[in-house]
């Protein structure tokens, strides 16, 4: 059975979306179907969500349940009387903080993505110029300033990696393609050689991979299973050889490698808010 999540926020909903979607992903037998509405700062708003809201329990035959970040009595109040479950982020957790703390919490609108609250704004800004400035091999020279240096074969999933290290973290991250050529050469471009210890290699299934490239260049050499098998096989004996780390993305989503790489290299978030 399908249930409805809904997302709400008087900001951007980054902050229910994030705890929301952690909560969900506990019950993987599940099916949802997820409705983020940002910026519901007035009651009329929240009426109007509400009676989407309502809909939805309608059409499911279900009440849906409702993540919160909103911060105004009234508009709270208003999505209360929808028919849905609410689960009130802020408030489960601001309670117990403040009698920890002996101290009242401000509760105030956009406090948790506030720019002028986030110090290390800048460097994510300047983090994801250096990952698009420096993805796909386009500026090896550059090499010098990375935290890290993502590898592997085309299609494996460095270029997302590499945005979500810097918008996230405010890692520079830069990635260079082992090509055919690379892998012919039965040897570290040059590039790299010179930064091994900041190398880290990614690879994946090659059922996987033909899958990926067949969307990009269908019926082609590139994206031919063979060719796949080939390419990743031969990058991964490069990483054994080179004694490069590295781990296969196949299973994992973006969050979930940019992570592993972090614990795996030692490298440590440069954004804190």
């Amino acid at each position: 059975m399908k249930r409805t999540v809904f997302f709400i926020s008087d900001g951007t909903g980054i902050t229910a979306e994030a705890l929301g979607q952690s909560l969900l992903s506990q019950f993987n037998t599940l099916e949802f179907e997820k409705v983020t509405l940002p910026y519901i700062d007035s009651v009329d708003k929240a009426r109007a969500a509400a009676l989407r809201i309502n809909r939805a329990a309608e059409s499911d035959s279900i009440r849906p349940i409702i993540f919160d970040t909103i911060v105004d009595t009234d508009i709270r109040a208003a999505i209360s009387e929808s028919q849905g479950f609410m689960i009130d982020i802020f408030g489960t957790f601001l309670g117990p903080l403040e009698q920890e703390f002996g101290a009242k919490s401000s509760y105030t609108v956009g406090h948790s993505h506030s720019i002028k609250q986030s110090s290390n704004y800048e460097r994510r800004i300047e983090a994801v110029n250096y990952a698009l400035d420096n993805d796909d091999g386009a500026r090896t020279r550059h090499y010098d300033q990375s935290d890290v240096i993502l590898v592997g074969v085309s299609r494996s999933g460095k270029t997302p990696t590499c945005l979500y290290l810097a918008l996230h973290y405010g890692i520079r991250a830069a990635n260079y393609p082992i090509t055919e050529e690379d892998l012919d050469s039965n040897k570290l471009p040059e590039p790299l050689a010179q930064h091994k210890n900041k190398l880290f290699g990614l690879t994946i299934d090659p059922e996987r991979l033909a899958v990926i490239r067949n969307e990009r260049r269908p019926n082609s050499k590139y994206s031919s299973i063979k060719q796949c098998i080939h390419e990743v096989e031969e990058v991964e004996m490069i990483y054994r050889r080179e004694k490069i780390p590295c781990m296969n993305t196949t299973d994992y989503s973006v969050e979930e490698i940019a992570t592993r790489i972090m614990v795996s290299t030692g490298i440590e978030r440069r954004s804190k808010n």
